[in-house]
């Protein structure tokens, strides 16, 4: 497990699967925010849940987030668009409602950022966000990221165009924390 000051970041396990379906996906407006694809409707155990694990796709690192004291679930992470020549990755995360306001997010960027520069050797990470996410934007910047563009009117969010921020990390301006 990859530690983080409040949070631990493990392998996904079938048993996390429903919960981040029901805090995450099943709540519309956040998944509007989060995901790039329209939300849709899926059953329980739907093999094409986003929450489930392909353990052939290299390219897309799944992690659930538990909080160190107690192990409870928060939510996921992931490093995903990973490439290998050019040593670069998208990171994303999602929290669920309750574990919100508690400073986990800015951990797990902390933590994805170490596994990524430390043990992958990766040479750099970006987060693209909605503009008005305040919480993950500030979660990047207190990590080191720079924001280094807006898309403007990038993102169809449940009615309206949204400007995404586009933020980016090199590893050798990371500072551990």
């Amino acid at each position: 497990m990859l530690k983080g000051d409040k949070i631990g970041l493990r392998a996904r396990r079938d048993d996390d699967i429903p919960a981040l379906e029901a805090g995450l996906h099943d709540d519309v407006a956040t998944t509007a925010r989060a995901d790039s694809n329209p939300w849709r409707p899926l059953a329980p155990g739907s093999p094409h849940s986003r929450f489930r694990v392909d353990e052939e796709n290299q390219e897309h690192l799944v992690f659930s987030v538990v909080e160190l004291a107690g192990g409870a679930l928060v939510g996921g992470a992931n490093l995903w668009g990973i490439d290998l020549h050019h040593r670069f990755a998208h990171i994303g995360l999602g929290l669920l409602p309750a574990a919100r306001g508690k400073g986990y997010g800015t951990d797990v960027v902390a933590a994805l950022c170490h596994y990524a520069f430390v043990v992958r050797g990766l040479h750099r990470l970006q987060i693209e966000t909605l503009a008005d996410n305040t919480a993950m934007l500030r979660s990047a910047e207190r990590n080191g990221f720079v924001r280094e563009g807006v898309l403007r009117s990038s993102a169809w969010v449940m009615g309206t165009f949204q400007d995404d921020v586009v933020l980016g990390l090199l590893a050798e301006e990371w500072q551990p924390r």
